[in-house]
């Protein structure tokens, strides 16, 4: 089939490579006239795995091209996807839409013949009804425009993955023409025993929030617990293990960490709990409420964590922080816990580094009273504390004994719970981690 992807950013270019991989004919439409340019050289302005290597591919054998042009974009496809942004309204717990209604408007007018326009953006309840509306005004094909709401569900690092192989495909559909094109265009991957949810534009506007918001949840009841385990000496860890064998409850997402982060899920839960305010549904708002005040105190409680390891308070320690990054695998610093973390310790006076291995120019440029350093031996150099904050997998890799020798002080807290702890303290290093006894290691 012949698609367009209107919107290049973090959504769209990754759904743009898939839908070229699985087969159709893509043309990719973004505002940003120099990002634009970049990606027709096949040069990717994103970091995520694989995708550079797909981008550069289609690129370069035409099957993928972008454009600025609406006009050009809606000549050339019958399938338009909406991939951008819906960040927080002005108040911050709803979603701002105006990007969506903002592209509807640009392709409107060159709609000349019936298509199909499928938003894949995350919207509340509403705006698809909102969207057809203006779109059967707008569009010189009226009502031969049809709506499917299409949500992504897409984890940062994992795009390409979750793109090529989700785990489910959920299509809000207003007619059995429409599911049949959403089963033309996904039919590579429907063969291959993806499930198709086929429901309602409002259902499926709410599922995105909704998955969102349960992982939300299980992160800050798991957090939540890792502080109770920390009064009682127990260890988070055995706990999440023991407790994520129960299949009602899982594994999944049961990691103490320093909180959540990123795009996506701050954004989703916040806007959740509005729509569950709206709804007149105050015991949901209530139990999104509390997820999210578990997840905001997170920094406290790991400066907490910090200053009890360290025996003082950090003011006037050199302390180095692990990561950037809001989890590994993306330079995606939006709403970081590792930043956070960094900058709570900075305001109370400590001189903190940073370092993370895809993430320091875009956290230099957002937070540059911060000092940053790409190589991590040159990162721990001289410093009073290590903390670890985002999970990249060559931290687990460090060589604790050479790094023992440029440290002032050999002590570190794992807030990821991802090293091996006796090792590390059989090299020297005193180790704290998150939710854990003193003593424990793994």
């Amino acid at each position: 089939m012949r698609v367009s992807v209107i919107g290049c950013g973090h959504l769209g270019i990754p759904h743009a490579v898939a839908m070229a991989e699985i087969g159709h004919e893509v043309i990719g439409v973004d505002l940003d006239r120099p990002k634009i340019d970049r990606l027709t050289r096949g040069q990717c302005p994103i970091h995520e795995g694989g995708l550079a290597d797909l981008l550069a591919r289609h690129t370069g054998t035409g099957r993928l091209r972008f454009s600025t042009g609406f006009a050009e974009a809606a000549a050339f496809a019958d399938a338009h996807f909406l991939a951008v942004g819906t960040p927080l309204d002005a108040a911050g717990r709803g979603y701002d839409t105006t990007q969506v209604l903002g592209a509807a408007e640009a392709l409107a007018p060159h709609l000349t013949r019936p298509c199909v326009v499928i938003g894949k953006s995350t919207v509340a309840v509403g705006t698809t009804r909102e969207l057809a509306g203006l779109l059967a005004r707008r569009a010189p094909a009226g009502e031969g425009v049809e709506v499917v709401w299409n949500p992504e569900f897409l984890r940062e690092g994992h795009a390409m993955e979750d793109t090529l192989a989700p785990d489910r495909i959920v299509a809000g559909v207003p007619s059995r023409h429409a599911e049949d094109v959403v089963r033309e265009l996904y039919d590579p991957l429907l063969r291959r025993g993806i499930p198709l949810c086929v429901t309602d534009h409002a259902t499926a506007e709410l599922i995105k929030s909704a998955a969102n918001a349960y992982l939300g949840l299980k992160i800050s009841f798991i957090n939540g617990v890792a502080d109770m385990c920390a009064a009682a000496g127990a260890d988070v860890q055995q706990l999440a293990e023991a407790i994520g064998l129960d299949p009602r409850i899982g594994r999944g997402g049961l990691t103490a960490g320093p909180g959540y982060g990123g795009g996506c899920l701050p954004k989703d839960i916040r806007a959740f709990t509005a729509a569950a305010e709206a709804l007149d549904a105050p015991e949901a708002a209530a139990l999104l409420n509390a997820a999210e005040r578990v997840n905001d105190s997170r920094p406290a409680a790991a400066l907490r964590l910090v200053e009890e390891t360290l025996g003082r308070a950090v003011t006037g320690a050199k302390v180095t922080v692990w990561g950037a990054a809001f989890k590994a695998g993306t330079n995606d610093i939006r709403e970081s816990p590792a930043l956070a973390i960094a900058t709570l310790m900075h305001r109370r006076g400590a001189a903190v580094t940073v370092h993370d291995p895809l993430a320091v120019p875009t956290a230099l440029t957002h937070h540059p009273y911060l000092t940053y350093e790409t190589d991590l031996e040159a990162s721990v150099t001289g410093a009073e504390l290590v903390v670890l904050a985002t999970e990249w997998p060559h931290f687990r890799h460090a060589a604790p004994d050479r790094l023992a020798t440029l440290v002032a002080r050999p002590v570190l807290v794992d807030l990821r719970n991802l090293l091996d702890a006796g090792t590390w303290r059989a090299a020297g290093w005193t180790v704290r981690q998150l939710g854990r006894p003193a003593h424990e290691g793994r």
